[in-house]
């Protein structure tokens, strides 16, 4: 009899085996829980988690701390001014400091600084827990963008998303576990959201949200030439047929497990996916919550998701770089307009629905900008010290934690690398980041690599 694995020794000079031992030559998953099959299939936590879920509201670009979250009162005495402390090193060469063209004003009942940019979020200030002084490697979008995604500038590691499925599977078998939106790509692009040398299970399935049509959003879910029956049948036929190559292998090839899984979740998607992202579905005062456009379409799926068993969702402000603001820090205002009113909207339909007590979510880019001004009125690229904020999940609320010097340059008291960010995530989905990790090429990896401190400062 011919086997397949004879049909591609012989077929192509080999060069078919050749492909699929590439396929195959993926690494052993966590152990799967007892009864289960699937690589995607729930697994405990190391501990208690406060969240079981993650939005990532990403301002690629980088947005500007002194602009948004971080006033400095020193930038408006010494507009102008070029002291010392702003000869630090950046991308391309300042002036002088540069007082923000925003006001701030405090908010909530925490009267937490929000500026006036951000007049909707503003008005969900005791859910935040800003962070004013984190800091990353170098002040460059290509390896800042891996760093915050991947937890290593090096192309390509594994995304934090891909992390927590191998970790912790997801609770709809129905749906990817990881979903990043984007209308078209950021810098780096795919490997943003990439599974790396993690089994191809975890990928992150990426959307383009510039037509949120449900028939359209997944390219080849639906086969308009077979019936429901007739692709049951033929995806039963294509499981039994790798079952049979499965047990000839010593049943214990968990890559060719996770290639069965896979197509069975992409027949159940045909159903389950289209649903999820049918908008039409929402109430007409849910959909004024949050407004249109693409950025609002995202945040709305983005709760329909989470809300569904989704481990993360992804959604960047646009392809390329929006908040990059070189030239005019004044279209922070721009940027702000297009993400304000869904986040905020998201912020609290995900409270209002009982959601954001176990969803954690995440606002912030992959560095901040600088103080001091790059040509007449804009900012250039600054790793230093830049602030996010983190809402729902388990975190404090109405606090800014840590923060940076007099004009915003570096991170100052409690200061928090990108490692100490993800590990503290991590912790608050109950995953001693320590423990997460996967051996590749010799060694062990993890999302923090070998370091990453928890805060529990900012855990309540």
């Amino acid at each position: 009899m011919l086997t397949r694995r004879d049909m591609l020794q012989r077929v192509g000079t080999g060069f078919g085996l050749l492909g699929l031992a590439g396929l195959l030559n993926e690494q052993q998953l966590l152990a799967t829980p007892p009864g289960a099959t699937s690589p995607l299939a729930p697994r405990q936590p190391h501990f208690a988690a406060k969240a079981k879920r993650i939005i990532h509201v990403f301002m690629n670009g980088g947005p500007s701390q002194v602009d948004t979250f971080d006033p400095k009162p020193a930038l408006v005495r010494h507009n102008g001014q070029r002291p010392p402390a702003a000869n630090r090193s950046s991308e391309r060469g300042t002036s002088g400091l540069m007082m923000s063209p925003f006001r701030f004003r405090q908010c909530g009942q925490s009267g937490l600084p929000v500026s006036e940019i951000f007049p909707r979020i503003a008005e969900r200030a005791d859910d935040l827990c800003v962070i004013r002084s984190m800091y990353t490697n170098v002040p460059n979008h290509e390896p800042s963008l891996l760093m915050m995604t991947c937890g290593d500038m090096q192309p390509v590691r594994p995304s934090m998303g891909s992390w927590l499925l191998y970790g912790l599977g997801t609770e709809n078998q129905n749906l990817p576990g990881f979903v990043t939106m984007c209308p078209g790509f950021p810098v780096v692009g795919p490997a943003l959201w990439s599974n790396s040398f993690l089994p191809g299970i975890f990928q992150g399935a990426h959307i383009n949200n510039s037509n949120m049509d449900p028939r359209r959003v997944l390219q080849n879910l639906s086969n308009t030439y077979l019936s429901q029956g007739a692709q049951r049948e033929q995806v039963d036929l294509m499981r039994r047929l790798n079952e049979m190559h499965l047990e000839r292998r010593g049943g214990s090839d968990n890559a060719l497990e996770a290639r069965i899984q896979s197509m069975e979740m992409a027949f159940r998607m045909q159903f389950e996916a289209q649903e999820v992202f049918d908008l039409n579905r929402e109430t007409a005062a849910t959909r004024d919550l949050y407004g249109r456009g693409q950025f609002n379409d995202a945040c709305l799926v983005a709760r329909r998701l989470v809300e569904r068993g989704v481990r993360m969702v992804q959604i960047y402000t646009g392809s390329g770089q929006p908040w990059d603001d070189h030239g005019d820090i004044a279209n922070h205002r721009n940027n702000a307009r297009t993400v304000d009113q869904p986040v905020a909207a998201l912020l609290k339909d995900l409270k209002n629905r009982g959601l954001l007590e176990d969803t954690l979510v995440l606002w912030g880019g992959e560095f901040g900008r600088t103080p001091t001004s790059e040509g007449a009125r804009g900012r250039d690229h600054n790793s230093l010290g830049f602030t996010v904020w983190l809402a729902g999940g388990g975190v404090k609320g109405g606090m800014a934690y840590g923060s940076s010097d007099e004009f915003g340059f570096a991170a100052a008291e409690g200061r928090m690398h990108v490692h100490d960010l993800h590990a503290t995530i991590l912790h608050l989905m109950g995953i001693n980041h320590e423990r997460l990790t996967y051996r590749y090429s010799g060694r062990d990896f993890r999302l923090t690599d070998v370091s990453g401190v928890v805060n529990h400062d900012i855990i309540a």
